[in-house]
């Protein structure tokens, strides 16, 4: 898929209303906390106590009133109703680059798009799409078009029973030569890549007699795209960057409650997770059955256990050589995959694998888990809490262990994210951020978003959020850090990364709030920092902080002035600094 095909296959897609309250916060590549009690499904309408009673979690509602871009939040109390505001906008901005050369350049940006809120009967979400271009003013400099967007939608095909969940994200990063990316990048910081993400499937809850059913089958699809190709003298361009994938996940769940049949619960449970990778045609696969005992032991309270058998698989091939021994790549720098060979395996484990952990539950508005096992060969450690005293206020925490692709880290970080958050957009890239938060929960892309490259790694990490709003100001913050172990096939190309190790740390925080009733202002601001094993790579760090001020001149029309700061900080190559300015009009048709 490229340019208008791309543009209108992802815009159609990102303001579809469908999905699902029903995605897991996945802990393992298999697709879900397998050891959630009775509850597989962390979305659902009615979830069950730890001793067996239902508990009521609530609906998802809309998030506070449409922000034009720049605006964060935690979300205020949820609004039911549904609304659609499309505009186009019109801003003129000018780009200093003081580091590591002096450069001014002034350009004009052109976008539409559309800002949606859905709190209906049976469809609550969040979905925004934008489409830019950029007129260069400077000579030498070429003009570009960049796209936009995030969407977390679901829909109860069959109330309480069927749901259909959705999610897409398209934006945009500069990607340096080991990898790292830039999620926020300024308009010349290197060379730009398109990033899109899409995934949808259908969840089932249900019974039979005493017999609790849940089932979920998820298909995604994530693909990079080259837009602007940049090489600074002296350095050469990645070539193991991630193309594009076929994500397919699935879980099942059958068993009954505590005092049903036994004093304790038990469950069959099930998981699948494929993804297909173009580089070198890599595949992971993943495949669990295990037997899920819950024991309460309070009101609140129960021990969770489950033992299992899984078998994972890791293979792929290797690239085409020339006469030299040397690998054959494409125009765009991807390796040309040898089909005449057979795949070769990079990681294999099967057998047994068991967790243990205690669940938590005091109130529909508290949650918490913390459990242990042993997987991939190693000790796993994960949990989640998540607390929301208020629809004003809330926190959540996730550590997590898995082992993924590019394509099937993103979308697990997709589905984890709620259906009320605010779309904190950047004013001069158009990006839509790192964290999302809202009333009903929190979560954060800068992790699986870390590192683009196109391998399958074994990773761990933790991620939280916070927001509140008080009076007319909301504030909120996130951040987490994401660890990657990197698993290739020996003899081929790709055989020195082999047990590489990359990191990420990320941060973003936001305040906004009224000035008076026809002006706001929006405060955001971020970091990051990549650290990699490769030989002579070195660390790379990035920062920012923006602000916006809007002022409703009309019930439709909108000006804005925004000032950005930002710094790309490399070990190996010359830091870089930019300050950019921006005046615009934006015109709602609604």
């Amino acid at each position: 898929m490229k340019g208008v095909w791309h543009i209108a296959a992802s815009a159609l897609a990102l303001i579809a209303p469908w999905g699902s309250g029903t995605a897991a916060l996945a802990q393992s590549a298999t697709g879900g906390a397998p050891l959630r009690y009775a509850n597989p499904d962390a979305g659902d309408d009615t979830t069950t106590a730890p001793d067996g009673a239902d508990v009521s979690t609530g609906g998802n509602g809309a998030q506070t009133p449409y922000a034009p871009a720049g605006g964060t939040g935690s979300g205020g109390k949820p609004r039911k109703h549904t609304r659609i505001v499309p505009y186009l906008e019109i801003d003129q901005t000018v780009y200093d680059q003081s580091a590591p050369q002096q450069q001014v350049l002034t350009y004009t940006t052109l976008a539409a798009g559309a800002d949606m809120q859905f709190s209906g009967h049976r469809t609550t979400g969040v979905a925004n799409i934008r489409y830019e271009h950029h007129f260069s003013e400077t000579p030498g400099v070429g003009s570009s078009n960049t796209v936009s967007g995030i969407a977390r939608t679901s829909t109860e095909i069959v109330p309480r029973t069927l749901t259909f969940d959705f999610g897409g994200l398209a934006t945009h990063t500069s990607i340096g030569p080991q990898g790292s990316t830039v999620l926020n990048p300024a308009y010349n910081t290197g060379s730009i890549y398109q990033i899109w993400s899409l995934y949808g499937g259908p969840s089932l809850s249900t019974h039979a007699g005493i017999l609790g059913i849940k089932a979920s089958y998820n298909l995604g699809y994530n693909e990079i795209d080259q837009i602007r190709s940049y090489v600074p003298s002296g350095q050469t361009a990645p070539v193991d960057l991630f193309g594009h994938s076929l994500t397919q996940q699935g879980t099942a769940w059958v068993g009954v409650r505590p005092g049903e049949v036994l004093p304790f619960g038990i469950a069959l449970t099930g998981a699948y997770l494929r993804e297909d990778m173009s580089t070198l045609d890599q595949r992971l696969i993943d495949d669990r059955i295990g037997v899920q005992i819950t024991q309460p032991i309070s009101r609140t309270a129960a021990v969770v256990g489950d033992v299992g058998y899984e078998k994972l698989q890791v293979s792929q091939r290797n690239a085409v050589l020339d006469g030299n021994g040397n690998a054959v790549l494409t125009s765009s720098g991807q390796y040309v995959t040898d089909r005449s060979q057979p795949r070769k395996l990079a990681y294999q484990t099967e057998g047994l694998t068991w967790d243990v952990g205690v669940v938590w539950r005091p109130s529909r508005r508290t949650y918490a888990s913390a459990f242990v096992g042993q997987r991939y060969d190693s000790t796993t450690y994960y949990g989640t809490l998540a607390y929301a005293p208020s629809s004003r206020q809330t926190l959540n925490v996730s550590v997590f262990d898995g082992i993924y692709g590019f394509g099937s880290g993103l979308m697990t970080t997709l589905q984890q994210l709620p259906t009320d958050f605010t779309v904190a957009g950047d004013p001069f890239s158009g990006n839509v951020g790192n964290c999302f938060i809202g009333s009903t929960g929190g979560s954060c892309i800068g992790g699986a978003l870390g590192s683009a490259r196109a391998l399958v790694f074994h990773a761990h990490g933790a991620n939280a959020t916070y927001g509140v709003t008080l009076g007319q100001l909301t504030f909120n913050v996130g951040g987490g850090y994401m660890a990657r172990r990197f698993l290739t096939a020996p003899g081929t190309v790709l055989s020195v990364y082999n047990g590489e190790l990359d990191q990420t740390w990320y941060a973003s925080a936001g305040l906004s709030g009224r000035i008076d009733r026809q002006t706001h202002f929006y405060i955001n601001s971020f970091a990051s920092l990549y650290r990699t094993d490769q030989v002579a790579a070195g660390d790379v760090g990035d920062w920012g902080v923006n602000g916006l001020i809007t002022h409703h001149l009309t019930d439709h029309l909108i000006g804005t002035a925004a000032i950005e700061v930002l710094g790309v900080n490399q070990q190996i190559s010359p830091d870089q600094f930019e300050l950019m300015g921006q005046l615009g009009l934006r015109y709602n048709f609604r």
